[in-house]
């Protein structure tokens, strides 16, 4: 069970940072910007955000997965 709800974290993680990537997080538009390297390191900005979203309870995707996984596996 443990195994399947880290599962389901991660994938809600991935989930949150494609909608912060969406959104815009993490791009700036000015003087300081900082080109191809910035975007690059803005990925695993966004990424750590959205692990810390998803542990911290997340929107309510990761329990979906979950039961989702556990009516697949107990079939």
């Amino acid at each position: 069970m443990d195994a399947a709800r880290t599962a389901a974290e991660k994938l809600e993680a991935t989930f949150l940072a494609e909608m912060l990537k969406a959104a815009g997080f993490g791009e700036q538009v000015n003087s300081f910007s900082g080109g191809e390297g910035e975007d690059q390191f803005a990925s695993f900005h966004r990424q750590a955000i959205a692990d810390k979203i998803a542990k911290a309870g997340g929107i309510g995707l990761s329990e979906h997965f979950l039961r989702s996984m556990m009516e697949t596996r107990n079939e």
